[in-house]
């Protein structure tokens, strides 16, 4: 009789240590949707700041600024004040940007040293990509946002430089990846235990850095308006199999998640891809760069497992009928999120 009883608390203790971890996923879900669900989720479209020097002093600079229906983003390119503007330049409107361009001569100076500054940063919540073509052939990329405005150009940039630029540029990007932390969230909901979500997080990071590196080789070549299709469709699939899971039905990515995460970790590769070549890749230094900001995505991944974590100890009082609940409810919440990026997206698909 002792036993029995022993074995019914521990069953007991279990069971509601599982209830609370799914509610903390939950809740995680929850903050996510607190955000306007017309999120471009991972869809990477910052402005484009491209200044490229050639031989005889002359620069050329190329402004690529999002729109917002007929409106420009209120965003001004400041430019070395040596630069002088040769002609009037050209600008076009293009499908969700305004692009313009113009020529400088800067005289006798190099921009080895100078600052670039994007004016309109404070108010306008907007990334910009800076890309910097220097005339002896150095390439130099940086993403300018709010808190920091201004890049100024090295004198000579060292190899350790251009390897923290790229892993911090990896890093924020899976950060702000919205679809892939939600790929992440329904993974951890259908996993149980630490050495099968060991296997399903590492086989997902072998088929991410795999296209990644096919694709900035450009071994593999996929439009990136299908691509993100895909990768919403794919949290959208994964919702209803921990619906299923709720239901006590055995899935196939309960059974194999391993597969299931190397699968579709092939195309979110690719979304990752698409990312690092908006943002450039210094030719001289392929190699460190993608090893970089696949280091930096693969620190962000950690980050948001540990901020998990972190959430379990936090909510280890929550009452179990309403992790119950939320946890019956976050499958739902993820499907129609991802269900309205994956219309969104094949839309935009067609209408290419």
């Amino acid at each position: 009789a002792f036993a029995g009883s022993t074995d019914r608390v521990r069953f007991s203790v279990i069971r509601r240590f599982r209830i609370l971890q799914r509610g903390i996923f939950a809740a995680l879900l929850m903050l996510l949707c607190s955000l306007p669900a017309t999120l471009p989720a991972d869809e990477f479209r910052p402005a484009l700041l491209e200044v490229t020097e050639r031989d005889g002093g002359w620069v050329d600079v190329t402004w690529k600024v999002p729109t917002m229906g007929d409106q420009v983003l209120a965003l001004t390119p400041v430019l070395p004040d040596f630069l002088e503007q040769m002609g009037p330049g050209a600008g076009q409107q293009v499908a969700g940007a305004w692009i313009e361009t113009k020529s400088y001569s800067a005289g006798d100076q190099v921009l080895n040293g100078a600052t670039i500054t994007v004016e309109g940063l404070v108010k306008i919540p907007a990334d910009v990509v800076v890309r910097v073509n220097l005339a002896d052939g150095a390439e130099h990329s940086a993403i300018l946002r709010s808190v920091n405005n201004s890049f100024t150009i090295p004198e000579q940039v060292t190899r350790w430089e251009l390897a923290v630029s790229y892993w911090q540029m990896g890093t924020i990007h899976i950060l702000e990846g919205l679809d892939h932390l939600l790929f992440l969230l329904t993974l951890l909901l259908i996993v149980n235990g630490i050495w099968p979500l060991l296997k399903t997080v590492t086989a997902f990071t072998i088929a991410h850095s795999l296209t990644l590196a096919l694709a900035t080789l450009d071994l593999v070549h996929i439009p990136s308006v299908p691509t993100e299709a895909v990768i919403s469709l794919s949290i959208m699939l994964l919702a209803v199999e921990v619906v299923h899971k709720n239901q006590g039905q055995l899935t196939s990515s309960e059974r194999f998640p391993w597969l299931v995460a190397f699968s579709f970790g092939l195309v979110h590769g690719l979304g990752f891809a698409g990312a690092l070549s908006e943002i450039g890749v210094p030719q001289n230094e392929v190699p460190l760069a993608l090893l970089m900001f696949n280091l930096g995505v693969e620190t962000g991944q950690v980050m948001f497992v540990l901020a998990v974590s972190l959430l379990l100890a936090g909510l280890h009082r929550l009452h179990g009928h309403t992790v119950l609940t939320l946890t019956r409810a976050t499958p739902y919440a993820i499907g129609g999120i991802a269900a309205y990026w994956t219309i969104d997206r094949l839309v935009g698909t067609f209408t290419m």
